[in-house]
């Protein structure tokens, strides 16, 4: 059994290193779909301000480099099992605020909200698998061989 949940969690972090790479591939792509959708609260402006000063970047931008980074560390993570259970929490937060402003199917009219509707109810499989991760951890420390199961 253990040989097959390492080989699910790489296979599960294939997904978050391939869009964080994505995004950082295509920054402004990213951050003009970030900026559409994402709207900075009155209360944060005057430090999203500071951070557009200190980088001379937009905030939307930064966003998009942020959440690229994260992605593929958090991925990286999972995959080696490296603090699995923090990151698959992260993660938890991550997709559930991005289904939240990006797949906002509430909003919009029947016909066309089917195909949003199908990207939030995957968005929650991911949830329920990071949750499993979460739940599971590094898993109990056997004395036998990791992979004498094969």
């Amino acid at each position: 059994m253990p040989a097959l949940i390492t080989f699910g969690r790489i296979l599960f972090a294939v997904l978050f290193i391939y869009t964080g790479a994505t995004k950082l591939f295509g920054i402004q792509a990213t951050a003009d779909f970030i900026a559409a959708k994402v709207a900075i609260p009155a209360m944060l402006a005057p430090y999203t301000a500071q951070l557009e000063t200190m980088t001379g970047m937009p905030t939307p931008q930064l966003l998009a480099i942020v959440v690229g980074g994260f992605e593929i560390l958090a991925g990286l993570m999972i995959a080696v099992n490296f603090l699995a259970r923090f990151f698959a929490i992260l993660l938890i937060i991550f997709v559930l605020a991005a289904t939240f402003y990006f797949h906002d199917f509430w909003n919009q009219s029947a016909p066309e909200n089917a195909r949003t509707l199908i990207d939030a109810l995957k968005n929650l499989s991911i949830v329920g698998a990071l949750f499993m991760i979460a739940g599971h951890g590094r898993g109990p420390q056997n004395t036998e061989p990791a992979y004498g199961d094969m």
